[in-house]
């Protein structure tokens, strides 16, 4: 039963992905979805991954939780800008660069696919071993804690489909990003007797800061240069609600 909710998790991703997909060339939409994971994100930063890693390093290390939370919140930020060398060259959009504006808007946006796909397998990692415990715990409580990562896995998966534009990575990425969370509870099966509390919160702090840096450096220059604003603060309003209601139901 563990394993299975991992695995159904993931379909949410893939249903996103669809979704976004047959939508991406609509310009409105692409505005509504890149506000959408600006909401999604943040909502999933402070409402859900910043209270769960306080609450385990607090518990593990005491006075020192709030410096290693700073600490591996800029790693997480670090790797990520380290990650730039290795990913397409990207500008962001502005209106006066009219000459590449098309070219530079989809070489962006695959840049914040990559990164952003990057940090979602981690924190679905992360989660696939959360899930997995709290189902041996209590199966209902499983259950509904796999609808609630269903359901902003759903909106997450609308990163992918929005951002890459070959087919051959988005098929690829979907597959990595959905098998995450499944991946994660293989892995919490595996080492559930040697793993550390300690070390399930600094991974969750270094996922923090990637997502901190995805939300803040990448989608939030995309959202004020966007000629959609209200599309955009649509997207971002119905993220921070599909969150808030995943949460409630976690």
């Amino acid at each position: 039963m563990e394993l299975l909710l991992t695995l159904i998790v993931g379909f949410f991703i893939v249903i996103g992905v669809l979704i976004g997909y047959f939508e991406k060339n609509n310009n409105k939409f692409n505005a509504l979805s890149i506000g959408l994971a600006f909401g999604v994100i943040i909502t999933l930063v402070l409402g859900e991954i910043l209270p769960e890693s306080y609450e385990i390093l607090i518990e593990e290390i005491q006075e020192y939780a709030i410096i290693l939370i700073i600490l591996f919140i800029i790693l997480g930020i670090t790797i990520l800008k380290l990650l730039d060398f290795f990913i397409p060259h990207h500008e962001h959009e502005h209106k006066h660069h009219h000459n590449c504006q098309n070219k530079c808007h989809t070489e962006h946006l695959t840049h914040i696919g990559i990164i952003a796909s990057i940090a979602l397998i981690l924190h679905n990692i992360i989660e696939g071993m959360t899930l997995y415990v709290t189902t041996t715990t209590s199966i209902e409580a499983g259950l509904l804690l796999c609808l609630g990562i269903g359901l902003h896995n759903l909106p997450l998966g609308f990163i992918i489909s929005t951002t890459l534009k070959n087919k051959k990575e988005i098929v690829w990425t979907t597959i990595l990003v959905s098998i995450s969370t499944f991946i994660g509870g293989l892995l919490m099966l595996a080492i559930s007797s040697i793993i550390s509390n300690l070390l399930v919160g600094i991974l969750l702090t270094i996922t923090l800061g990637m997502l901190i840096y995805i939300s803040v450096f990448e989608l939030l220059p995309q959202i004020i240069n966007s000629n959609d604003k209200k599309y955009s603060l649509i997207g971002i309003i119905s993220g921070i609600l599909i969150l808030l209601i995943s949460i409630a139901l976690g």
